[in-house]
């Protein structure tokens, strides 16, 4: 438990708030009712955060002992170049607010209070009942508690009630039956940072819709008092394009450039500072609403979306790509990725320290050229990430399927079964079914002491994990590795695949397939180098 943020927490919980929206992503984007109903809003929080991490992710790779205002200040700069919708930009508002108060070595309460004012700040006509309350409502309780700990319980306790009474406030939200999308996401953004200085998750689902949580009264929101109210629901005659843009302009050009884009549409929101701004607005005019950038500024990284023709924009990309299918594994190792090349696949490196980010898939897809790809992620914790570029590829009208193979090994099935001359659905469906019928299971050795479902570990331990769990625990690699294939066929097989790490011992191969032979004759064990870093052995049952 942590008495002081320092720039290791602000890592952790922005790894953790991450994590969480991506675990709520597409909860989150079924929420998104206002200021449009067009289904993004976890998605862009996940973009935005995501930004953040990477931000992060350099300052550590530059320095290993970072100071705090310099984490703070890379993921709010981070949060702010990569910040997507009308929440994305408030979110890296608020993430903004809260790294000048903690890199002036204030405290956590204030931190949260500065950055609800900022976020407040950023929008031109602020509206209750969104993720501006529920940011209000955890400042207010976090300044009534001691300590770290306490004041980010207080604020994650007060945040998941304010969202509860969001559809008080909003009738696009009365009206759908559920609570604020924004706001549901700074929730799950707040109970990442309880983790991250407390070490312990907050305990509960959040609710969707408010009648969903035990004790919850219907009632005005009592976060709300003092707040001027300006709700201003969507109708018929709403802005038909979102624009935004990253803009490099002096702090005094700002106020014409809110005015001239409050003239043109609503939903505006322009966050940054030092030069540096995130434009958003919903206008039926794009051009001039980049104008009004262009005479403020520099405008960049131009995003021009048309609400109501998302089908007519996929069907122009259509044109752009080419035809046929491709298939792209993410895997770590030379000897993988040659295996996967092999069989006809695309191949993204992946660092074993660092998993792409969507931006990344993304890019890798566009490389493939295809308007079909199914896309083999070899890892769970790709899988947020993926569906967030999976989710921007099907914009631009790619048809892709996210195969969540866990194991290098499941991918390896996958593509042994791959024919690009079936139907697009046969062939997910094929690879689909024979990756789920491969047990996958790998060596790992422990960094420090750690509880596992096999006990107690010690660093430098060897681990043998299958689907996930620890079954093993061993002090010699070869042994553990041949106690773990035993557990692997002993309900039976035909194929045993073993991949062996770039630290694997040299007759490790040679060890268990005669073991295997000796044993389970009926089964036949090929072995194949990897060069994977992190897991000495992978084995793969089919």
């Amino acid at each position: 438990m942590l008495d002081t943020l320092d720039a290791p927490a602000v890592r952790t919980w922005c790894r953790l708030a991450l994590a969480a929206l991506g675990q709520a992503r597409e909860e989150i984007d079924a929420l998104n009712v206002y200021p449009v109903p067009d289904g993004d809003t976890g998605t862009n929080l996940y973009l935005t955060v995501e930004s953040a991490a990477e931000a992060l992710d350099e300052v550590f790779a530059a320095a290993e002992e970072p100071e705090l205002s310099a984490a703070a200040a890379a993921a709010a700069r981070g949060a702010l170049i990569g910040a997507r919708g009308n929440s994305g930009v408030i979110l890296a508002q608020w993430l903004r607010g809260l790294a000048e108060v903690l890199s002036a070595g204030g405290p956590l309460a204030a931190a949260l209070d500065h950055g609800a004012r900022s976020a407040y700040q950023a929008v031109a006509e602020p509206v209750e009942g969104t993720l501006l309350t529920v940011a209000a409502a955890a400042a207010r309780a976090a300044g009534t508690a001691d300590g770290l700990t306490g004041q980010a319980r207080e604020a994650y306790r007060a945040a998941r009630q304010a969202l509860l009474l969001t559809p008080d406030q909003l009738s696009a939200l009365a009206e759908a039956g559920v609570v604020d999308a924004g706001g549901r996401g700074l929730v799950a953004v707040l109970g990442a940072l309880v983790d991250a200085v407390s070490g312990q998750q907050p305990m509960g689902p959040v609710a969707m819709r408010r009648d969903t949580e035990p004790g919850a009264a219907p009632g005005s929101s009592p976060v709300a008092a003092g707040c001027e109210r300006h709700e201003r629901a969507p109708g018929p005659g709403h802005p038909a394009f979102e624009v935004i843009y990253l803009l490099e302009a002096e702090d005094g050009r700002l106020p014409l450039l809110r005015e001239r884009l409050g003239r043109l549409g609503d939903s505006l929101v322009i966050g940054g500072g030092d030069g540096l701004w995130n434009v958003h607005v919903h206008v039926d005019d794009a051009g001039a609403a980049v104008e009004a950038g262009v005479e403020a500024g520099r405008p960049y990284r131009i995003r021009i979306t048309h609400f109501a023709e998302a089908a007519a924009r996929s069907g122009e990309r259509e044109e752009t790509v080419s035809h046929g299918r491709a298939v792209l594994s993410v895997v770590t190792g030379s000897g993988l990725a040659q295996l996967c090349e092999q069989a006809g696949s695309v191949v993204l490196p992946a660092d074993p320290d660092r998993p792409p980010a969507s931006a990344e898939l993304v890019t890798a897809v566009h490389r493939c050229a295809a308007r079909e790809v199914v896309l083999l992620l070899n890892d769970p914790e790709l899988r947020a990430a993926a569906g967030a570029a999976a989710d921007q590829l099907r914009e631009e009208g790619v048809r892709i399927a996210v195969l969540p193979t866990r194991s290098p090994v499941q991918g390896l099935a996958a593509l042994a079964v791959h024919d690009a001359g079936r139907r697009f659905d046969e062939d997910v469906v094929a690879m689909t079914s024979a990756a789920g019928a491969t047990r996958y299971a790998e060596l790992a050795v422990a960094e420090g002491e750690s509880w596992t479902m096999a006990g107690v570990c010690q660093a430098g331990d060897v681990l043998g994990l299958i689907d996930g769990d620890v079954v093993v625990i061993g002090t010699d690699l070869t042994e553990t590795a041949l106690a773990v294939l035993d557990r692997m066929i002993a309900p039976g097989g035909e194929l045993v695949t073993l991949v062996l790490g770039e630290e694997a011992p040299a007759d490790l191969a040679d060890r268990l397939i005669a073991h295997a032979r000796r044993t389970r004759p009926e089964v036949d064990t090929v072995a194949y180098q990897g060069g994977q870093e992190a897991a000495p052995l992978l084995i793969g049952v089919e």
